[in-house]
Parts: C-alpha cells; structure tokens; sequence
C-alpha cells in the first residue's frame, strides 16, 4: 500500500489567481455603489439640454466665484500651512501633539458644525467678528466668510501630505548645506522645499478639490448669495428646487473637476514613489 502523496503546495501566485467569491461579489457591490451614481451623473449632465444651462449668467458666475474664492483659499493655505507642516516635521517641543491634533480636527468635524463655530467667531456678535463689526468690518456672509470656510476644512489635507513630505526628507543633507555655509532660509529652499515638492502638490490637489466642493460650513457661515457667496455646490442645490437640467451640468462640471484633480493626484503619487 503506497502512502498518498500531498497535494503541492499552493504559491502565491496559484493563490492570486482564485481569489474568494465572496470578495468578488463584495468588490462588484461596492463598485457598482462608487462608479454608478458618477457615470449616469455624466451621462444626464453632458445631454445637450443641460450643457445649454452652463452658459446662463448664473452658472457662469458660480464658477468665477468658485475659481476666484478657492485661488485665494489655496494661496493662504500655502502661507501659513507650510510653516506649520515644517514645524510638526521637523522640531520636537511642548504642545507638539495638541498641535497635531487641532490640525486635524476639521478632517473630522461636520461640516455644518464648522460653520456654526465660524459664525460664532466671526459673525457680528462673534468674539472676533463683533469689534470687527463696530469698525465697520463684517465677514459673515461675504466673500471673504467663503474663503475663511474653504481653509477650515481644506487646510488639513495640505499640513498633513506636506508633513509627510518633509519628514522624509534625510535631515543629513540639511546639515550638510549648512556645513558647506548655507543659512537655515537657503538650506530650506535648496535641499528641503525641492525633495518635498511631490507632496506640497499632492496636499495642494487635495486641498484645493476640498475646497471646490466644500458646501456645509460654506451655507451656514457665509449663506448662499447668487454673485456673492454662491459657489459651484451652492449654485448646484439651488438649482436643484427648480431647474434639473441647471443642477445635472453644475454636477457633471463639479464632477469633471474632481476628475482631473484625481487623475493630477495620482500622477503627483507616482511621481514621488519613483523618485523614492
């Protein structure tokens, strides 16, 4: 009687070629979810009847507002996030984690919830907004209040690629720029800004889709006035009450943005990991 022999064992390569039914079926539900709701999004929103609607005023205005609006948010985003990014990086004191913490805490804040602390601090009886108000200065419900929504909720995204991008950064070719007689401003700008310049424009994408679609904190601290405060997600719901059409192309032009900044990310990411 001969012993039975063992089946060979399975290598990974057998075992990447059978993978379960149950994470098949699982992948196409939930593919299905995320690639649906887009796709006829696109379809109902490049129809001609709606495409005619993106040239209205309203819409058009919608778009400079949140062009001009998301520049300015992204322009003081880089200001004073990458200092802050550098600092969470690349020293150690007290606070550093509280720091760290505070940073990150629109990431998981309700949207809305921001907008009623920004109301609260920046609105005419807010701490802020209130001796600003008796000067004669009011943010609430301007342009400015939009702006001042875009950074709460966007800014995170950019401190938090940019963090990573410094921290890999070998801090021995900074100390070998200052050896050589570079000042900390120049070692900076020629040994640390260049090699972290994949992820300040990873965090700048992320960021600045953040903003475009920001809406919650948006319409309760700076409301939704057509010219004024309206931008592209606001325009949308409004549209929403009464003309589809208008609402279907601000969607497709809001989701063809998205895209492309995806597609922008993902070439940022691949960038970096061949220059690692």
């Amino acid at each position: 009687m001969t012993p039975r022999q063992r089946p060979p064992p399975r290598t990974p390569a057998t075992l990447r070629q059978t993978p379960p039914a149950a994470a098949v079926v699982a992948s196409f539900a939930l593919l299905a979810l995320l690639v649906l709701p887009v796709g006829v999004l696109l379809v109902r929103a490049f129809a001609p009847s709606a495409l005619a609607t993106l040239l209205q005023p309203a819409a058009a205005e919608a778009l400079r507002l949140s062009l001009l609006t998301t520049g300015v948010s992204m322009a003081l985003t880089v200001l004073f996030g990458t200092p802050v990014a550098y600092l969470l990086a690349r020293y150690t004191f007290q606070g550093r984690r509280l720091l760290d913490t505070l940073v990150d805490l629109p990431l998981v804040l309700p949207p809305v919830v921001a907008g009623v602390g920004l109301l609260l601090v920046f609105g005419r009886r807010g701490i802020i907004g209130e001796p600003l108000s008796a000067l004669g200065i009011d943010l609430a419900f301007t342009t400015t209040a939009v702006v001042l929504a875009q950074i709460f909720v966007a800014s995170p995204f950019y401190i938090r690629a940019l963090k990573v991008g410094f921290s890999a950064v070998p801090r021995d070719l900074e100390a070998a720029a200052l050896i050589d007689g570079a000042d900390r401003w120049a070692a900076f700008w020629r040994v640390t800004w260049p090699l972290a310049l994949p992820a300040f424009g990873e965090g700048l994408v992320l960021a600045w889709a953040r903003a475009l679609g920001e809406f919650g904190a948006t319409v309760v601290f700076a409301g939704s006035l057509q010219g004024r405060t309206r931008t592209l997600p606001l325009a949308t719901y409004a549209a929403l009450e009464g003309d589809l059409d208008a609402a279907l192309a601000l969607s497709g032009l809001l989701t063809v943005f998205a895209l492309g900044l995806f597609v922008v990310l993902k070439l940022l990411i691949q960038r970096k990991d061949v220059q690692v």
